[in-house]
């Protein structure tokens, strides 16, 4: 947003003054984390129970007279970006969309946006719900908060309570781990001693698996015991994984899906992989398939799923690929959406399903998942995941375990600096899909592809010449007086010297344009050249020397 932007935006939030969604602070310099916490959850919350997509909490504008008096919050960019780390670790589920700076003429003003709880999810600060009342904040009420609770349990599959079922149908290993998982999730503000002391039925309360006891559908899929999952009949309730290609095979997959995960990885041959050939720069040596991105898109299929079409999850192992596939259109938004930008998602299909597994760190709740997936994919030099919505109703995801072009991997190898954009564009080059004339135009002079439309490729020259650059280092000879003065140096360190000591000192210094003999003649050359310029004399026989400097 530019400054223009900005001042009207800060005009009309002043002439409209505080209400509910948006708060006015000097912003003094010690303003507490603790403090900027609540009022996050407190203008979350009331954004949501208005129907507003945000609120806004403003620093550097006096709260009484409407004046704007500007403040020193934290002056340092990144001390200011790091309050959505903290935000996000207090509140579990959701942080400050976009922090705003406004240089404006009175002083410097910082607005924070702030999102609305999404639907069905209210948003806590370290266990507890803030509200406002007026202009002073407080602990939600009860009534907004089963408000906010009630906006999606009627039509969330997974928030419904199992008729009949108890904490006796989950299994007490996947509770064991769920713990284990909790507690990784919230070490910055619960020990876990502390959640070691809480009975099971609270430790899955206050992990949002369970409703005051009770079992609702989202308990029995992550949590449940196989023999217990008739309880969720007609749903099959089921994760395939099936093996395509020469060799066919498959297993299905039942709760608890918080195991259930991890053992489909398992059954994934996922053998090490030589990216590059020997004879391309460096041969990087990968797993065909990084375990976090291939949970984190499983996770996201369970948490996404349309069990109200009581279909069963599938993934598909070929030879060079992974295809996860699960019911349900793209709920909010598309994947572009949340690979390049910081699109979080207001609503989402299976809230209550959505809030455990984020309790459980199974899943990132602010939309940022999937661009870990792509940047975790890129560090790797692979192809980018494709996302497939052609099929109504159906998302499938592919997950690449091999190369498709080596010029690619051999540019983001070299080219560790590009952007998203940039990477997005060129893997779409590599497959040989379209990009706009705007994108090629842009990478054409960045000298990043070559050709002609259609037949677009990805360009060799960036990496061919730094390899030849790296090449020629090693291949250029260096004149005489600096290995001379190689000697020199080590002699007067260490005051004598072999042949073997001085063969080991320069041998793997010399051009690799020399075969061995060639370098060890060289270096004959060179000590016979300074003693004649009497800088060294030997000591020793021919046989074997021992190299001294003169005095």
């Amino acid at each position: 947003m530019d400054h223009i932007k900005l001042s009207e935006l800060l005009s009309q939030l002043i002439s409209n003054w505080e209400n509910e969604v948006v708060e006015f602070k000097r912003g003094k310099e010690g303003f507490s984390s603790i403090e900027l916490g609540k009022y996050v959850s407190a203008l979350s919350n009331e954004a949501n129970l208005r129907g507003q997509d945000r609120a806004w909490l403003v620093f550097g504008v006096e709260d009484k007279t409407r004046r704007i008096v500007g403040t020193r919050y934290k002056e340092d960019p990144g001390h200011l970006q790091a309050d959505k780390k903290q935000v996000m670790d207090g509140t579990g589920n959701l942080t400050i969309r976009e922090i705003h700076i406004l240089q404006h003429s009175e002083g410097r003003v910082i607005l924070f946006e702030i999102p609305a709880a999404p639907l069905g999810m209210p948003t806590p600060w370290s266990g507890h719900y803030f509200g406002r009342a007026g202009e002073s904040l407080v602990a939600l009420g009860a009534d907004k908060l089963d408000e906010i609770r009630l906006q999606t349990l009627a039509s969330d599959w997974t928030a419904q309570i199992v008729t009949g079922a108890s904490l006796e149908d989950l299994d007490p290993d996947a509770i064991r781990v769920a713990r284990e998982r909790f507690v990784t999730k919230h070490a910055n503000r619960i020990s876990s001693d502390a959640v070691a002391d809480w009975s099971d039925t609270t430790f899955l309360d206050r992990a949002k698996v369970t409703q005051k006891g009770r079992v609702p559908r989202a308990a029995l899929l992550l949590l449940g015991k196989p023999e217990s999952v008739w309880r969720l009949s007609p749903h099959p309730a089921e994760i395939t994984w099936k093996l395509e290609g020469e060799e066919r095979a498959y297993e299905h997959f039942g709760p608890p899906f918080l195991l259930a995960s991890s053992q489909i990885f398992a059954r994934i041959r996922n053998i090490q992989m030589r990216i590059l050939p020997d004879n391309e720069l460096i041969a990087h040596e990968v797993a065909k398939y990084d375990q976090k991105v291939v949970l984190e898109a499983l996770h996201n299929c369970i948490a996404h799923q349309d069990y109200a079409r009581l279909a069963r999850i599938i993934v598909t192992e070929r030879q060079d690929r992974l295809i996860l596939e699960n019911e349900g259109g793209f709920f909010e938004g598309k994947p572009e959406d949340y690979v390049l930008g910081d699109h979080v998602p207001r609503r989402y299909r299976n809230p209550f399903l959505t809030q455990a597994m984020t309790e459980l760190n199974m899943i990132d709740h602010m939309g940022y998942g999937i661009q870990d997936i792509y940047r975790r994919q890129r560090q790797r030099f692979f192809p980018l995941p494709d996302y497939d919505l052609d099929e109504p109703n159906v998302v499938r995801l592919t997950i690449h375990g091999r190369v498709v072009d080596p010029a690619y991997s051999r540019l983001l190898m070299q080219q560790t600096g590009l952007s998203l954009v940039d990477v997005l564009a060129l893997d779409r080059v590599q497959k040989r899909l379209p990009i706009t004339a705007d994108a090629a135009r842009h990478l054409r002079q960045k000298h990043l592809i070559e050709g002609r439309k259609p037949n677009l490729l990805v360009s060799d020259r960036v990496a061919n010449a730094t390899a030849q650059k790296a090449r020629y280092i090693k291949t250029r000879p260096f004149d005489d007086h600096h290995y001379g003065e190689m000697v020199i140096v080590y002699l007067r360190k260490f005051g004598r010297a072999s042949r073997k000591d001085i063969d080991e000192l320069l041998l793997d210094k010399l051009s690799e344009v020399l075969d061995e003999t060639q370098k060890k003649n060289k270096i004959g050359n060179l000590l016979s050249e300074l003693r004649r310029k009497k800088r060294i004399f030997n000591l020793g026989s021919r046989a074997a020397p021992d190299w001294r400097l003169m005095d």
